[in-house]
C-alpha cells in the first residue's frame, strides 16, 4: 500500500469540496524559489526482494576497522543487556506518550533520564531528548535569545573551538531569526578560547556565549573565567559538553560564580552505537528559571488519589499541545528509542562505571599520542590538558596518509585541514575504553611505515600490521 492511499477520485472530490483547482494550489502561498520542484535524485521504489537486497549490500560495506576517529561520534563498549531490553516491544515501537496516562513506563523512563541528565550536568531540569547535538545547540542559541530580554542586538558568541558541524547547524537553524552568530578564533598554542579575545565585546549587547567542554580539538576551556564573563557581560552562558566527560569532570552547574545557564550535547556516547552514521539524540538541561524557555518536554512525578506514585506531562511546549506562535520550537521532539538505551546504559554502569570509563579513554588517549608523536615528523599540536582527542601534525596530507591506513583496516582519525586549513597537516585522534595496548601500538606501527614507506605497496602494509597484531 502506498503511504498515502488516496484514489484519484478522492482526491478530486477532496478538492471540489474545498474549492481548490489542484494540489499544488494549497501551496500557492510558498515563493517559487524555495519550492524544491520534482525530486530527481530519489529513485523509483523497490520492491521487498530488491529492498532486501540492498540492504544486504550496505550492510556489507560496514567495517570493523579499528576506529581512532571520533569527532563527536565514540565508539564504546555498550553492554548486551543495553539493547537487549531497549528491543523488548513495548520499548522499540513506543514513540512519544502523547496519551499519557496510557503511557506510564515511557514516562517513567524519560522521568529517569532527565533524572540522571540533571545529575551529570549539575543543572536543575532536563528536557526529554532532541534530535541530536548539533540541533540541541541551535535550539539553546534559540532559548537564550528568548530568555535574555536584556539583550537586543540578538547576538550568539561561539567559538570556533566548537565541532564544525554544530556551528554550521547553528547557523542555518537561526539565520533567518535576525539572529547573528559570531566566531571566536581560538589560541594556536593551546587551541582554546583565551579570556582576553572576548574583552573586544566588553559592553556590547551579547545575548549568549558558547562553552564547549571539552571542546572540538579534545582540550579543555577555561570554563570557569568564561561562564563568569558572559554574566558579567549580561550574556546566557551555554555549555555544549560531551556526557561521558562529565562523569570525571566538574558539572557546568557549578562553572564560576553561579554556574552555566544552559546545557546541552549529544547522548551518543551513552550506549548509542556509531550506526554507520545515526540516529543520534541531544539532550538539554537548563536553570530553573529558564524552564519556561527550553523546547520539548519534561516529565514529572507525581501521585494519584490513592497516593500511588504515577507520571505526568509537566511542561509540552511545542506546537501541536498549545498555539504554533506560542512554542518554544516547532521541530523538536524526543528520540526515545535511544533515550531508552542511554538511560539503561547509565543505569547500567552507574556514576562509578561512568567514571572509569571516562578515565580509561583519557588514559588510552595519553598513550596513542605519546606513541604517535615518538615517530619521525609526528608532532602534538597544542598545549595543556585534553580529555579523549587530541591533535597531532603529519609531515603529509593527512588525505593521503588515511587513505593507506584503511587499507591497513584502521579509521586512523579525522582530516581537520578543510575545517581548519591554519593548522596544515592536522589530525584529530581519538582512542576510547575499547581500545587495548596492542590496538594502539598497531596504530603506530602502521602510521610509521605509512609515513616512511616510500614507494612501498600498501597491501605488504597490511600484511606487515596484521601479522602484528
Amino acid at each position: 500500500m502506498p503511504f498515502i492511499p488516496h484514489t484519484k477520485k478522492d482526491i478530486e472530490e477532496m478538492l471540489q469540496t474545498i474549492g481548490a483547482s489542484s494540489i499544488e494550489q494549497l501551496f500557492d502561498e510558498i515563493p517559487k524559489d524555495l519550492r524544491s520542484g520534482e525530486l530527481k535524485e530519489i529513485p523509483e521504489g523497490l520492491n521487498e526482494q530488491q529492498m532486501m537486497r540492498l540492504l544486504k549490500e550496505r550492510a556489507l560495506q560496514v567495517s570493523d576497522d579499528l576506529n581512532f576517529i571520533g569527532a563527536g561520534a565514540y565508539e564504546h563498549f555498550i553492554p548486551a543487556a543495553v539493547w537487549d531490553i531497549t528491543s523488548r516491544g513495548e520499548f522499540l515501537t513506543a514513540y512519544t506518550p502523547y496519551q499519557a496516562e496510557a503511557s506510564q513506563g515511557t514516562l517513567q523512563l524519560i522521568y529517569e533520564f532527565q533524572s540522571m541528565m540533571t545529575s551529570l550536568t549539575g543543572m536543575d531540569v532536563s528536557n526529554a531528548s532532541l534530535y541530536d547535538g548539533a540541533s540541541a545547540l541551535a535550539e539553546a542559541v534559540l532559548m537564550a535569545v528568548r530568555a535574555n530580554s536584556k539583550a537586543k542586538a540578538r547576538k550568539i558568541l561561539i567559538p570556533m573551538t566548537v565541532h564544525p558541524a554544530y556551528r554550521m547547524t547553528v547557523k542555518t537553524t537561526v539565520h533567518n531569526q535576525k539572529i547573528e552568530c559570531i566566531e571566536i578564533p581560538y589560541d594556536p598554542k593551546s587551541g582554546v578560547t583565551l579570556l582576553e579575545t572576548l574583552q573586544k565585546y566588553n559592553g556590547q549587547d551579547i545575548a549568549g556565549l558558547v562553552i564547549p567542554y571539552p571542546n572540538f580539538f579534545g582540550q579543555f576551556e577555561a570554563v570557569d573565567a568564561l561562564t563568569d564573563w558572559a554574566h558579567a557581560e549580561g550574556a546566557l552562558a551555554i555549555a555544549v559538553v560531551n556526557p561521558m566527560a562529565l562523569a570525571i569532570l566538574k558539572e557546568p552547574g557549578v562553572w564560576g560564580e553561579r554556574g552555566v545557564d544552559i546545557v546541552c550535547g549529544e547522548a551518543q556516547p551513552l550506549g548509542i552505537p556509531l550506526a554507520s552514521g545515526g540516529p543520534y539524540a541531544g539532550f538539554m538541561c537548563c536553570r530553573q528559571e529558564w524552564v519556561r524557555q527550553m523546547p520539548g518536554r519534561i516529565v514529572g512525578e507525581t501521585t494519584d488519589k490513592d497516593g500511588k506514585i504515577g507520571y505526568a506531562l509537566t511542561l509540552q511546549a511545542r506546537e501541536q499541545h498549545i498555539r504554533r506562535s506560542k512554542a518554544t520550537s516547532n521541530i523538536c521532539t524526543n528520540q526515545g528509542l535511544l533515550v531508552t538505551a542511554a538511560t539503561i546504559y547509565m543505569s547500567l554502569l552507574g556514576p562509578e562505571g561512568l567514571a572509569r570509563v571516562a578515565q580509561q579513554c583519557h588514559t588510552n588517549t595519553k598513550h596513542l599520542v605519546d606513541q604517535l608523536t615518538q615517530i619521525s615528523g609526528v608532532e602534538k599540536v597544542f598545549s595543556g590538558s585534553y580529555f579523549h582527542e587530541s591533535v597531532i601534525r603529519l609531515p603529509k596530507a593527512p588525505s593521503e596518509i588515511l587513505e593507506a591506513l584503511a587499507l591497513c583496516s584502521i579509521q586512523g582519525g579525522y582530516d581537520l585541514s578543510k575545517d581548519y586549513p591554519e593548522l596544515g597537516n592536522a589530525l584529530l585522534v581519538c582512542a576510547t575504553e575499547t581500545k587495548s595496548e596492542t590496538d594502539i601500538s598497531l596504530y603506530a606501527c602502521a602510521l610509521e611505515q605509512v609515513l616512511h614507506a616510500n614507494k612501498k605497496k600498501v597491501s605488504e602494509l597490511k600484511t606487515v600490521t596484521v601479522s602484528e597484531n
